[in-house]
């Protein structure tokens, strides 16, 4: 069976893990970790990047540094991870959802402003498949009423918008190294980016269990204490170690992934026509980083025909988000503004091919093999 994925290896890690068990120091703001965050920001030019044990965590602490309080409102996308509206129901806010555009899966910046309230505090954009939002358009009605935006790029790594990184253009960003990512940390592991230099000091207080004692390691208050909220966010040095490994290998895993999507793109672009199957679409100002390759099909029964036929062929394929406005929890803490044109029905549709740093040729030729004979049986 050839999988979905396999967490990349570049074969590095284990050295730099080795270092880290001898340096003494596990528990996180290690020098592993403070080369990742350097390279971050140098990468997206952030005026500063902290690395969680997870996005999910990212995206918890950015919720506390615009100070979420209950009743408050955020909008998103129904069509993403449960993590993007949990950071902010968490704190007490409703989740606000919108439908998406058809051709992206991203969020329809045109569907925001109706949504907008007294009560919202924040615009959610998510980068999905490494593919950037509208965002100067999102980022100018965010200007115009006063709201936050903190970009869900979990998928975003090495990924721009007009030349710029995603991550770097809201107030605040998610990255993920998850190990179904483009770049992991050894399982989870996460980064906050702040763009806002005014976040910068509470962050690393609220990241450090609510003391200042990244003030008292830097010489800059003679004991630590607590003094705001905050909670453990610290990854281990092990998971930085990890990450560096993949930094240092950064271009050639995105060069390699670029390279596997174009040939999936390459041999099933006449398939759109043969067999009516759509695939990804990139505009014209985005670079992608290749996190996933996608294909629509006809409806929900001919996805899962398509599924079921390709695990025959020894394949897996998987579909993706269920979209949260149908799910209890998001009847309950959320609310779908608008139509539904394309949130459901686009999201019914697509199936997620198998695409990892470490696929050989082989397997992706044997996988586009199956897929062409998958497509020649399903049921039109």
């Amino acid at each position: 069976m050839i999988p979905f994925n396999k967490p990349p290896v570049v074969g590095t890690e284990t050295t730099f893990i080795q270092q880290a068990l001898c340096s003494g120091k596990l528990s996180g703001d290690g020098a592993f970790g403070h080369r990742c965050q350097a390279w971050f920001e140098q990468q997206t030019g952030c005026q500063k990047s902290l690395l969680t044990p997870s996005c999910t965590h990212a995206l918890e602490l950015a919720a506390l540094l615009i100070d979420i309080q209950p009743g408050d409102e955020v909008i998103m996308p129904s069509y993403t991870f449960v993590s993007t509206a949990n950071a902010f129901v968490l704190r007490g806010a409703k989740a606000v959802f919108v439908d998406v555009r058809p051709d992206t899966m991203n969020i329809d910046e045109t569907k925001i402003e109706a949504a907008i309230t007294k009560k919202t505090k924040a615009i959610v954009p998510v980068h999905y498949a490494g593919v950037a939002c509208e965002m100067d358009t999102i980022m100018a009605i965010a200007k115009k009423h006063g709201l936050f935006v903190v970009e869900d790029a979990a998928q975003g790594v090495m990924s721009t918008y007009k030349g710029r990184p995603l991550g770097s253009i809201g107030h605040l960003a998610a990255y993920s190294f998850h190990e179904t990512k483009n770049y992991t940390s050894g399982g989870e592991g996460g980064l906050l980016l702040i763009n806002d230099k005014a976040f910068v000091e509470r962050a690393e207080i609220l990241r450090e269990k609510g003391t200042n004692r990244s003030l008292f390691f830097r010489g800059m208050v003679d004991k630590y204490t607590w003094v705001d909220v905050g909670s453990s966010l610290l990854p281990s040095e092990i998971q930085a170690a990890y990450l560096w490994a993949q930094l240092e290998s950064a271009d050639a895993i995105n060069k390699k992934r670029i390279q596997l999507w174009n040939k999936y793109y390459d041999e099933l672009s006449v398939y759109t026509t043969t067999h009516g199957i759509e695939l990804p679409t990139i505009p014209s100002d985005c670079q992608h980083n290749a996190h996933m390759f996608y294909l629509k099909l006809k409806d929900l029964d001919q996805r899962m025909q398509f599924i079921d036929l390709l695990n025959k062929q020894l394949v897996m394929s998987v579909f993706h988000y269920i979209p949260l406005h149908s799910s209890p929890a998001g009847k309950e803490f959320g609310e779908f503004i608008g139509e539904d044109d394309y949130t459901t029905r686009e999201s019914e549709r697509l199936v997620r091919l198998p695409l990892y740093f470490n696929m050989e040729d082989k397997e992706q030729s044997d996988v586009i093999k199956a897929i062409k004979v998958v497509l020649d049986k399903v049921e039109k």
